[in-house]
């Protein structure tokens, strides 16, 4: 009889998708090491192979292109083929991403670096996915949370991805690091083992067919509000975070105390998903959007403050909970804005667009940290953060209207 009711039991989470929301929140919690192990070494080590010191936060900029660049493959491979296809695409991009970053270690090439990192974008982008996969295997009133727990897994790579960097990245003297990005090549392929039992559902003839043409799609007020706010969230928080290793570093203080405030920073990313779902639920995705608005304004403004450890821990803490609200809150929006038959579509458009202009505030970071400063950095975040509120109010105004 207890078996009875075990099986009885694992048959009815398949059905409802809990057992692949568990395994995409196990695999996030994996693969997310492979973006923290970048943002966490990657101006650090293109400041030590960089032909000049201005080019020393390129490699994360190229990761954010390689994000940029990769989102709309992972939806056709996903349309044409289902979720677990562009899944294991991207795996292979993550084991080629460690091992050519750690080649490049080994033979001191800036540019081998470079093509590691946008692999590694690549493979971001696929695990960017995983958030809608997994709305895709729950019924509609549970996507927002299904959406929140996986991306919850993020708090696992938070602690994950920059504890490998710690542990690993002096075992092969005098190239460090090399140890480091092979052991996140063997992360992803633990991943990829996870991911190949995800039971998400096949692309539908309505689906391969693709829906309304994206133009409509993209003169929707609700998706163009989505597409403002993930934009800002996600921008603001690369923009900021791409130059604070380097400025700790600038500032005297020790390689330890950057790693520890990016762990701490990629936990306050991901672990609000444990309950940000339930937010949106309760008091809707623009409410929560505006919140997350707030916080990375909060985060800026700490930073102006100064620049002892302090400082920078708290201001990375509060950029990653603004994240959270901001990011996983215009997710929701997008969810809301689309047709089942377009979802890999909508969805990866709206990727591409967020990463592709990720890619630009991330590429013009280094240049003002270098020129003008930490506090250039902080203060330019202000004005797309004021430009994300009005379009969120101006859209809470047309829906009011178009409700009434």
């Amino acid at each position: 009889m207890l078996h009875a009711d075990i099986d009885t039991d694992i048959a009815a989470a398949r059905r409802s998708g809990d057992a692949d929301v568990l395994r995409l929140s196990v695999a996030s919690a994996l693969a997310g090491a492979n973006a923290a192990i970048v943002f966490t070494t990657g101006a650090i080590v293109g400041d030590l192979l960089a032909p000049a010191k201005a080019l020393a936060t390129l490699p994360v900029s190229v990761f954010v292109v390689g994000m940029a660049m990769g989102t709309l493959p992972a939806g056709m491979l996903a349309q044409r083929y289902g979720r677990r296809g562009a899944f294991l695409a991207g795996t292979a991009c993550g084991v080629v991403a460690g091992l050519l970053a750690a080649l490049a270690i080994l033979l001191g090439a800036f540019w081998i670096f470079c093509a590691a990192t946008f692999f590694a974008g690549a493979y971001g982008a696929v695990v960017q996915s995983f958030r809608f996969a997994a709305a895709d295997c729950v019924p509609a009133e549970r996507r927002a949370r299904a959406l929140s727990i996986v991306m919850a897994g993020g708090v696992f790579a938070g602690i994950l991805g920059p504890q490998l960097v710690t542990f690993t990245m002096d075992l092969w003297q005098p190239h460090q690091f090399a140890i480091t990005f092979l052991a996140q090549a063997a992360v992803a392929i633990v991943s990829g083992f996870i991911l190949k039992d995800v039971r998400a559902p096949t692309p539908t003839a309505a689906e391969a067919q693709g829906g309304r043409p994206l133009g409509i799609v993209l003169r929707q007020p609700s998706f163009v509000v989505a597409v403002v706010c993930g934009v800002v969230a996600y921008t603001t928080m690369n923009f900021i975070m791409t130059s604070a290793p380097l400025a700790m570093r600038l500032c005297g203080l020790p390689l330890t105390s950057s790693n520890l405030g990016l762990q701490w920073h990629i936990i306050a990313m991901f672990a609000p998903s444990f309950f940000s779902g339930h937010l949106i639920a309760r008091f809707g995705a623009p409410r929560v959007v505006a919140t997350g608005l707030g916080l990375l304004a909060a985060a800026a403004a700490v930073g102006l403050a100064g620049t002892d450890v302090g400082h920078f821990w708290t201001s990375l803490v509060l950029l990653g909970v603004g994240w959270n609200f901001g990011f996983v809150g215009a997710s929701a929006l997008v969810l809301e804005s689309h047709r089942p038959e377009e979802r890999t579509r909508v969805q990866s458009l709206n990727d591409f667009i967020v990463f592709g202009a990720m890619a630009v505030g991330s590429f013009s970071s280094g240049g003002l940290l270098t020129s003008y400063g930490w506090d250039t950095v902080l203060r330019v975040s202000f004005a797309p953060l004021a430009l994300a509120l009005l379009a969120l109010s101006v859209g809470s105004i047309y829906v009011a209207r178009r409700n009434a």
